[in-house]
């Protein structure tokens, strides 16, 4: 079925708007249905993976993102150039960007997803909750406008009863969101709220709404042809999170029976159809511990985690989407869409898990092996060894999938792929991710987008070993040393020997010792970002826990506050400087 449909006439030429991984898996989809495509990529990604992997490729601009992948001028052109009847846009950069699918229709070329109607009503958050009631879907208490001022939220907050979510308007993936407890921190968040919306999405407008404690993030998929038919393609659960954004999703969900997925999945179909949806979407919705489902939004695209909807339903998203762009009825029914066993994702970072759960790590991957030798494991990468992880993009290697007839199976080949994993030159996260998925608390299905900071109250710290293991590990350790010296009784004269090459004994002589730093009088940048504020100057006296500086990685903002009470010596940044990790921002006296 797959390959008469794979067969069936669609495009000669895609070009697809993105990089990374994202780009990769179009292009896959792509080669298999016999399409031609083109990759647009900025400067720095001249050598990328997706760009070895296109028929053509068009440079676009330089790094930053708004002069390249977000430049709509040079990729309208490489699209002429090319002559690409449709385009692909993955998800984030212009994937949900009404303007870009205008200017494309414009033009007479197709954009793979909805039409612009769908991406506006769903993208502006107060609308989407608009039509999502109208159209009977459940939808979470808040405040539908627009908000202002400090003072206004405030006021709304405490109204709508603590605790609430300080959220954007515009877009998703976690940006711009807080969750205030008291009067103090919706103020803050409203302050940071609005500066983050306005730096990733150019609105500023905020939307202020019950917080529900303790809630599950579970996902409808759904999929929709130009017809008037849409179906529900199964759940996936995406509650561990770290700051509002996914870790490890896993489809399904341990926690709903058929009934609860059956209401989901027909009021997910009940939204797409009340905004003439069509292409691949996804309904997000909170559902608290008593099964009761709320709307969160609907994203307008193709969602990160997608490959576990295709491990457990055997369907190709993308190649769907490809279709129902061209026109194609769907020749799915609702019945058709099984729960085929069990998938498991996880997103492997370029990541430092030990500070705050993940800030990004830049450098390059001086070796990098994918698990790919173990059955049932899918890896979507865009990336090879020798390739760079630079400050200007997503700090994403890979999505390692897992599956198998059941959950355990799916869960212990995740174990054995993540050991499996060779990954040097940057700092990642799969120490986090493997003992998220051996704690007893995600075996048994006990989870909420809380469990993180649940499970690691203090941050995490890496692997914990019990008495039993402690006491297994000095044993080995002390055997080790014995046997060692043992051997050394053989050698005559001074042991325990540094051994070095040639070069890095002749290199050792020029290190300076390193002096321990006096971390309470010094701050440095935690992870290489922007400077968007700088709170103090040379003389300033500060409190202790006062904010000092904000410093922004990859569209989020990070707070950096004075470790004790002291006057201010020196302030060695100012506002929109690029800093790298270590580097000194301020000294205190």
């Amino acid at each position: 079925l797959s390959l008469s449909l794979s067969l069936s006439q669609t495009f000669d030429k895609i070009l697809i708007a993105n990089r990374g991984e994202i780009a990769c898996r179009v292009i896959k989809t792509c080669k298999k249905m016999g399409i031609k495509t083109v990759a647009v990529h900025s400067d720095v990604d001249s050598s990328a993976v997706h760009v070895k992997m296109a028929d053509e490729a068009i440079c676009v601009g330089p790094a930053p993102t708004n002069k390249s992948y977000l430049n709509m001028d040079a990729i309208m052109n490489a699209i002429r150039t090319t002559g690409a009847q449709a385009v692909h846009p993955g998800y984030g950069f212009l994937s949900e960007n009404k303007e870009f699918a205008k200017r494309l229709n414009a033009e007479g070329v197709t954009f793979i997803g909805p039409d612009t109607h769908a991406i506006q009503a769903m993208g502006d958050k107060i609308e989407s909750k608009l039509i999502a009631k109208a159209a009977k879907v459940n939808t979470i208490p808040g405040f539908d406008g627009v908000v202002k001022t400090a003072d206004e939220a405030v006021q709304i907050a405490q109204d709508i009863g603590y605790p609430v979510m300080i959220k954007a308007s515009a877009g998703g993936g976690g940006k711009g969101m807080r969750i205030a407890w008291n009067e103090e921190e919706t103020r803050e968040g409203f302050r940071f709220s609005s500066q983050e919306a306005a730096s990733s999405f150019g609105d500023d407008r905020l939307l202020i709404e019950k917080y529900i404690d303790n809630p599950r993030h579970i996902e409808i998929q759904v999929l929709a042809d130009k017809h008037g038919n849409a179906l529900w393609l199964n759940e996936r659960e995406c509650s561990i999170q770290r700051r509002n954004q996914k870790v490890v999703e896993e489809a399904p969900s341990t926690f709903l029976d058929g009934e609860t997925r059956r209401a989901m999945g027909e009021q997910a179909v009940q939204l797409a159809k009340a905004v003439q949806y069509s292409s691949a979407g996804t309904v997000e919705f909170l559902v608290d511990s008593g099964k009761n489902f709320y709307f969160l939004e609907m994203n307008t695209r193709l969602q990160v985690e997608h490959p576990i909807t295709e491990c457990i339903t055997g369907l190709d998203l993308v190649e769907q989407m490809i279709r129902v762009a061209k026109g194609y009825h769907l020749h799915l029914k609702q019945e058709d869409i099984p729960i085929n066993g069990w998938a498991i994702e996880s997103r492997v970072y370029a990541e430092d898990p030990y500070k705050s759960f993940g800030l990004p790590s830049i450098g390059r991957l001086s070796q990098y092996q994918e698990p790919l030798n173990l059955s049932k494991v899918r890896v979507d990468s865009g990336i090879q060894e020798g390739s760079d992880i630079s400050i200007y993009y997503d700090p994403m290697i890979s999505k390692l999938v897992t599956y198998g007839a059941s959950r355990a199976e799916a869960l212990s080949r995740m174990e054995e792929a993540l050991d499996n994993y060779v990954i040097r030159g940057v700092t990642h996260n799969i120490p986090l991710l493997r003992e998220i998925i051996s704690h007893p608390r995600f075996i048994s299905g006990d989870i909420s987008t809380n469990f993180l900071p649940e499970v690691y109250p203090d941050g995490f710290k890496g692997h914990q070993l019990d008495a039993n293991q402690r006491r297994e590990l000095l044993a080995s350790a002390a055997a080790l040393h014995v046997s060692a010296q043992l051997r050394s009784q053989n050698v005559h004269g001074p042991l325990r020997v540094r051994v070095l090459s040639r070069l890095a004994s002749q290199l050792n002589s020029h290190m300076p010792e390193k002096v321990p730093e006096d971390t309470s009088s010094i701050l440095r940048s935690p992870m290489p970002g922007t400077v968007v504020a700088v709170s103090v100057k040379p003389g300033d006296t500060v409190a202790e826990g006062q904010e000092i500086c904000v410093i922004e990685a990859m569209k989020m903002q990070n707070s950096l506050a004075a470790a004790k009470q002291a006057k201010v010596k020196s302030v060695h940044c100012k506002s929109g400087e690029t800093v790298g990790e270590g580097d000194l921002l301020v000294e205190l006296e």
